[in-house]
């Protein structure tokens, strides 16, 4: 039921009853607490740019492993995974905008790159795709777990609702490679040497998009 307020006869809605309004109120609350100085704004900048940069790149390898297996028994579900990336995207996408967040000017790369990098695994069969998901759900994985040691050692409680996007987030990246596990990654031709050097790439990207 709708709240109702004001005086003189005129009737007024409460704002926060209003569809339209409660979505506005909604996404006007962010899970960042305001920054106390320009050291805590730049770390928070530096860890959203990555992190959207991250699913993002994870959006494309998961673009391109469809282009390749949509048609296929895997299909649905690499499309599982790449629905909740999806989700991690936008959520970051909201993020960045709500706090004025500069993405990461490499994007064009990534697009291109991560495209590629799916596509390309994905030409190898299953296997050779899930190894991929494998090397890069578990990079993604690690680096969350950075960020949550980090957080907790500054200020839990300060950071309390952006730790748990993170762990939630760090969680659905985990099932996604222990899916790849079961579809057996290690099969995949070079798998060892495929990983690592999945990761070697993940990690280059992780360090430049925080700066650049």
């Amino acid at each position: 039921m709708a709240s109702w307020h004001g005086g003189g006869g005129q009737a007024r809605q409460d704002p926060s009853q209003v569809p339209g309004k409660r979505q506005q109120c909604a996404r006007a609350y962010s899970v960042l607490p305001p920054p106390r100085d320009a050291e805590e704004k730049a770390m928070l900048d530096r860890m959203l740019r990555v992190d959207h940069a991250g699913e993002y790149g994870a959006n494309r390898i998961y673009a391109g492993q469809m282009a390749v297996l949509g048609r296929t028994h895997t299909g649905p579900l690499i499309q599982h995974m790449w629905d909740q990336e999806k989700r991690h995207l936008a959520k970051f996408n909201e993020i960045l905008a709500d706090n004025r967040v500069r993405p990461t000017m490499l994007l064009p790369l990534w697009n291109i790159a991560g495209f590629l990098l799916g596509a390309s695994t994905a030409l190898l069969g299953k296997e050779g795709a899930m190894a991929c998901t494998v090397a890069v759900e578990e990079s993604i994985s690690e680096h969350y777990n950075s960020q949550i040691r980090a957080l907790m050692e500054v200020d839990p409680d300060r950071y309390i609702k952006l730790l748990q996007l993170i762990k939630e987030f760090r969680d659905e990246e985990m099932e996604h490679h222990d899916t790849g596990l079961e579809q057996n990654a290690e099969s995949a031709p070079g798998y060892w040497i495929l990983k690592n050097a999945i990761q070697l790439g993940c990690k280059a990207a992780i360090c430049v998009s925080e700066r650049v």
